[in-house]
């Protein structure tokens, strides 16, 4: 072949490969001289995003909630939710795509928006007093790989109606669909008339920019959705701080329950999105009079068993790190491919890994966030609660019970103190998945906010009147 042909098919396979990276930006779209939240560094993200923020206060209610609106109806639609979903799976190699469908629509659906700011008052002798939820101001979010979309999702609705502005520090591994959706959604809002870069990030996320963001004078509140490492430095900086941590969620069963209505439900809170939310199954403590029943039912819905002690001890090496918590090549991966590592052929209808363990195994005590559910047989319903008391470790998160006896429910409830509890249903019952109720995926339990929303990142103030609008 002719070395001038070579080279031309060599420049036509760059320039190809140019315009598919063109286009998975939708750059093409996109006008040049806008930046739409994308910035170079952080100062000039923060910068930027405390200009909006003032231009923020200025806009009335209604237009805050229009914002807000539009968010929504930017990731409802049918084509902007199935690519933000396809990306963060595809980039990040975590979850499942029919899964991050249902988060990320759950997350534009009931997050609420400016509904959520109620007012205080207060009348008497002496006057009229209002307490009014309103905005901290430049709000730095740190993001993480498991649930990079939806965090973006839920903490812009709730910041932007609270009057805040954000500036999000992506997760390395999801940068491409990070930065896909700030620019999407600053697109979007700017044809709304919003300010612009109400929602800013860098192109380049990394732990020097976090740093940046952190430390940075015009960051007046930080929120950190991931592990206990982040929420940690987080809330040493000496700013208003908010940290959705660790969880471990065990599951109770006892011998009042539905067997097999648990056993499915288990299977599918455990295996949603490959089990990388932090509040879904992570370890089951059941009676003994009922566990061989629950297991046998878990097998026919999709729970693939391990009785081979030195097969359960394979799997633990395979997919544990030299420090004991999960190898993040596993992480988010499903049933069938960790099972194939092992050199386990299973179809697609397996979607959890099930063993009986003691309730001291590593895999009970230690949060994998993947398809791999221990069980552990108690005597009876109150060692269970027990057992569950010390798994979850006193991070007050998520448990779930499948029971109708109600004094046990109450005591399982009242033991663990965690921020969601779930009863008789799979887990993300708890984040309005198939429950009612709003959703987050910033669940703060380190600093105690819970369940997050638009007044979780404001700060309240006071008007008073003396003397006068007493009118009883």
């Amino acid at each position: 072949m002719d070395v001038d042909v070579v080279l031309v098919e060599k420049l036509v396979r760059q320039a190809i490969e140019e315009v598919k990276n063109k286009n998975l930006l939708n750059l093409d779209k996109v006008d040049s001289t806008k930046n739409y939240g994308i910035f170079e560094t952080m100062d000039a993200a923060v910068e930027a995003s405390f200009v909006a923020q003032k231009q923020l206060l200025n806009a009335s209610m209604t237009n805050r909630q229009k914002y807000v609106d539009t968010i929504k109806a930017t990731i409802l639609k049918k084509e902007n939710l199935e690519l933000i979903s396809r990306m963060s799976v595809e980039e990040t190699e975590i979850g499942k795509y029919e899964h991050k469908l249902i988060k990320n629509r759950v997350a534009a659906e009931k997050t609420p928006g400016t509904e959520d700011l109620t007012t205080e008052a207060m009348t008497g002798d002496n006057g009229l007093t209002l307490v009014e939820y309103c905005s901290f101001g430049v709000i730095g979010a740190i993001t993480p790989t498991t649930n990079p979309t939806e965090t973006i999702i839920c903490n812009s609705i709730s910041m932007i109606a609270g009057g805040n502005t954000v500036v999000f520090s992506p997760h390395p591994r999801a940068k491409n669909v990070s930065i896909k959706l700030v620019t999407m959604l600053n697109k979007a809002l700017e044809e709304a008339g919003a300010p612009d870069n109400l929602i800013a990030t860098v192109k380049e996320p990394s732990i020097e920019n976090t740093n940046i963001m952190m430390e940075h004078p015009k960051i007046r509140m930080l929120v950190a959705t991931g592990g206990p490492a982040i929420v940690t430095k987080v809330m040493s900086t000496g700013k208003k701080a908010i940290g959705a941590g660790a969880g471990n969620p065990p599951v109770v069963v006892d011998e009042t329950a539905d067997i097999e209505k648990a056993a499915i439900d288990i299977v599918n809170g455990c295996s949603f999105d490959n089990n990388v939310p932090c509040i879904a199954e992570k370890e089951v403590f059941a009676v003994d009079q009922i566990c061989d029943y629950l297991i046998h039912y878990m097998k026919l819905n999709g729970a693939y068993e391990i009785k081979d002690r030195n097969l359960i001890q394979k799997l633990l090496d395979l997919v544990t790190n030299e420090n004991g918590g999960p190898k993040v090549s596993f992480v988010g991966k499903s049933a069938p491919y960790i099972l194939n590592k092992l050199g386990i052929s299973v179809d697609g209808s397996i979607k959890v890994i099930i063993m009986e363990v003691d309730k001291n195994h590593h895999f009970v005590l230690e949060e994998m966030m993947m398809p791999i559910l221990p069980i552990v047989r108690t005597k009876d319903v109150d060692e269970a609660i027990e057992c569950a008391y010390v798994a979850e470790h006193g991070n007050r998160h998520t448990a779930i019970m499948h029971s109708k006896n109600v004094d046990k429910l109450t005591k399982m409830a009242r033991l663990l103190e965690t921020t969601i509890f779930v009863k008789n249903a799979p887990s993300y019952a708890g984040i309005g998945v198939g429950g009612e109720g709003t959703t987050t995926f910033t669940i703060a339990g380190p600093t105690g906010e819970g369940l997050t929303t638009a007044r979780s990142f404001c700060r309240k103030r006071r008007c008073v009147m003396v003397d006068s609008f007493n009118i009883r």
